[in-house]
């Protein structure tokens, strides 16, 4: 019986890297990518939520702050 001889570990891991790409090509090739106005939009609602979302924040931490210094002047 032969033995059958193995590529070397180089070779294997080229092999898969390129395999990889490969697919990897592929795979970009079927993406759809948004328009211009599609990401300028998909930004624009980015921003809104960012600042909304931050002004609750901000408001929240207000409160607080003027309920705790409420609070440590009414036990002080």
């Amino acid at each position: 019986m032969a033995e059958v001889k193995k590529e070397n570990w180089f070779k294997r891991t080229w092999g898969k890297v390129r395999k990889y790409f490969r697919e990897l090509r592929s795979e970009l090739k079927k993406v759809v990518w948004p328009t211009y106005q599609q990401v300028l939009k998909n930004a624009a609602i980015v921003v809104g939520c960012v600042v909304v979302v931050g002004v609750f924040i901000w408001l929240f931490d207000f409160v607080a702050q003027v309920g705790i210094d409420a609070l440590i002047s009414a036990f002080h």
